[in-house]
């Protein structure tokens, strides 16, 4: 693909987005979604292959899908109201406009397309549609948080936890891996978006700096499987070792950055009586914390028969590291900047 090319699309993604995220109208909102699904798709065949080729038809099925039951919801709820705006009250149709949005960010049980479609792609593309394609969603989420029901979101947020951590335990696909990580971190932010839609934001930004630094690590190993990531160490050894920090970092273990959202999250929940339902999140999250320890063996504790004696790259990598650096800092040492 030619950088011209690249160019437009990203500048499509960017005012695709742009557009969501500024809008106070249903019918704006829902252009720039579809600007957003229409710019990445020609990133996701960049590579003519044929997984490339279906991951992108499943995510043009399910997002037009998810887009016209959209549509549907808005225009509705315009027939209802009389307006077109994100603050009119609440209608019969806030439910299916929800599950619109969660069909779109990968929700369970509407999770389905996004093991299949990221494992198809590239992890550069993998990383966009892990984080950048995520922001206009949650922002209408978040728009609309205070008119969701909340059953159907404490429904939607504990299937999630539980599907993300069942769904990676017998993966040996890093990006299915991804996946599902992904898929159980989103069910923790929506289920305080009720109640609590600062902390969501807080959360899903947290989110986007751990998901953003494990897919750099993973395209500067250029790793796809665990057995390729666990040959990485003798190659790179201090990139190895903080892939591993930033593994255990969306592990939610202390006293790294991914504890921050987890600690914030039980604590309002216990602060709004939802003491079971805190522990039920906890509970769930055992799951996806026994996967990313066992990948954090993998990767640490284990070296494959074939890795050669040399400690040097065998060719030299020129890629640049600084950007790497900082979201790596990040994603490792925000939980001492935490309120207290």
């Amino acid at each position: 693909m030619t950088p011209t090319a690249m160019s437009m699309f990203f500048t499509s993604l960017a005012i695709g987005t742009i557009l969501t995220l500024s809008s106070f109208h249903w019918l704006v909102a829902w252009i720039g979604l579809e600007i957003n699904t229409m710019a990445i798709i020609p990133m996701m065949t960049k590579t003519p292959h044929p997984r490339a080729i279906e991951a992108a038809t499943k995510y043009f099925l399910t997002q037009a899908s998810a887009s016209a039951l959209m549509l549907f919801s808005c225009l509705i709820n315009a027939l209802q109201t009389g307006e077109w705006g994100m603050n009119t009250p609440p209608s019969m149709m806030t439910n299916p406009l929800s599950l619109a949005l969660t069909m779109k960010l990968g929700l369970a049980p509407l999770h389905f397309w996004l093991p299949e479609v990221l494992q198809g792609i590239s992890l550069p593309t993998g990383l966009i549609l892990s984080t950048w394609q995520k922001i206009p969603p949650m922002i209408l989420l978040f728009q609309i948080s205070a008119h969701i029901s909340l059953t159907l979101m404490v429904i939607l947020s504990l299937t999630s936890i539980l599907i993300g951590g069942w769904g990676g335990i017998g993966q040996t696909q890093i990006r299915k891996i991804m996946a599902f990580s992904s898929i159980g971190h989103l069910g923790w932010i929506i289920l305080i978006l009720k109640f609590n839609p600062q902390l969501s934001i807080f959360s899903f930004a947290l989110y986007i700096i751990m998901t953003t630094a494990m897919f750099l690590s993973l395209i500067t190993l250029s790793s796809t499987k665990m057995s390729q990531i666990s040959t990485s160490w003798t190659k790179n050894p201090a990139l190895t070792t903080t892939a591993m920090l930033i593994l255990l970092s969306l592990a939610g273990l202390p006293p790294l950055t991914g504890f921050l959202p987890k600690l914030l999250i039980t604590l309002e929940l216990v602060k709004q009586n939802m003491v079971i339902f805190a522990t039920l999140t906890m509970l769930a999250s055992l799951l996806a914390l026994f996967f990313y320890l066992r990948l954090t063996y993998i990767i640490t504790l284990t070296l494959s028969p074939n890795t050669h004696g040399s400690l040097t790259l065998w060719r030299a990598n020129t890629k640049p590291y600084v950007m790497y650096s900082i979201i790596s800092t990040m994603a490792l040492t925000l939980l001492p900047l935490a309120p207290t």
